[in-house]
């Protein structure tokens, strides 16, 4: 049914709140399984951070005459935990936990990036600072995340020593490959759901990106005497059509995919940040060569997405029947 664009603004309020509520979850148990005290303190601080953001967004939906979805927040909190027992299980777990991060960082960023423009177009400019400023602090995390990747791939290789690094530069050209497997599976049917011509455009373009990608980072495998994993590239690309599926059903498909997308991109750049630390360390240059090459293409594919917010929006309000 159409909505005004006042409903809209609300929705997109709550959807944040309950992001936050899965930040927190994550952020209250990361500090413990980090593996370094610097990443810990980033962490930490985020923590008090995310706590205001969490009120600051609470606040406006007051503000509007509504509340929370108890609902929303309860699935968000439930499904931040495993994640954070996932990256605890892993013997990387400083390098996993700081690619999650980076990634959900963007998330939050597209998403206040995203409800900025539906406040402006509602006339609510208080929503709309608040969003700005928000966005600006998720921001400034994922630089500070940025920085620290070096950081998280020492910590993550001297948890199981240097004896077996050229294992570790194939474990992680697996995982790259498995990301990329999940990300064709993605944008193979982004273009169908994209709900504009422009963005369809950028996910098919990329889709040509990443099946490159995947077939050079399949040819160092081979060069290292392994293979990608099967049963992996096959569980990633159960999840992508799970989420594709997931935003076909959602009213405002062509923002929360746009969303989706540019936070994944940063989930590849955060992998092949590592692998290039990880090949470094190990003397693999031509693995250092073909991280950096990737790393340039994700980064352009990201910068795309953010310059199509404004279509975004439009088009998930557009499909809402929502008007100014």
């Amino acid at each position: 049914m159409p909505e005004t664009l006042d409903e809209q603004l609300t929705k997109y309020l709550t959807d944040l709140h309950a992001i936050e509520e899965q930040a927190l979850v994550q952020l209250r148990r990361a500090p413990d399984i980090a593996g370094d005290p610097a990443l810990a303190r980033v962490f930490s601080e985020h923590l008090e951070e995310t706590e205001r953001q969490e009120e600051l967004v609470r606040q406006r939906l007051e503000a509007r005459g509504a509340a929370p979805s108890r609902v929303k927040d309860a699935v968000a909190a439930a499904t931040g935990l495993p994640f954070v027992l996932f990256a605890r299980s892993q013997p990387d777990t400083p390098g996993k936990l700081t690619a999650h991060a980076f990634s959900y960082e963007h998330l939050e960023l597209a998403g206040y990036e995203l409800l900025r423009r539906v406040a402006e177009r509602a006339g609510d400019t208080e929503t709309a600072e608040v969003a700005s400023r928000i966005a600006d602090e998720e921001r400034a995390m994922a630089g500070r995340l940025a920085e620290l990747f070096d950081t998280a791939a020492k910590a993550s290789l001297d948890a199981v020593g240097d004896d077996d690094l050229g294992d570790r530069v194939v474990k992680y050209l697996t995982d790259a490959h498995a990301i990329e497997s999940q990300a064709i599976q993605l944008l193979e049917r982004g273009p169908k759901i994209a709900g504009d011509d422009e963005l369809a455009r950028l996910y098919a373009e990329h889709l040509v990106e990443t099946r490159e990608q995947q077939r050079l980072i399949e040819k160092r495998l081979d060069a290292l005497g392994a293979s990608p994993s099967r049963i992996q590239d096959a569980v990633m690309r159960l999840g992508a059509l799970n989420w594709g599926a997931f935003f076909q059903a959602q009213p405002d498909t062509a923002g929360k995919l746009a969303a989706f997308a540019f936070a994944f991109e940063h989930l590849e750049i955060a992998g092949y940040e590592l692998l290039k630390n990880v090949a470094r360390r190990a003397g693999d240059n031509e693995t250092v060569e073909l991280a950096g090459r990737i790393l340039e293409q994700e980064r352009a594919a990201a910068a795309k997405l953010a310059a199509a917010f404004d279509r975004a929006a439009a088009a998930s309000l557009e499909a809402q029947g929502a008007a100014a």
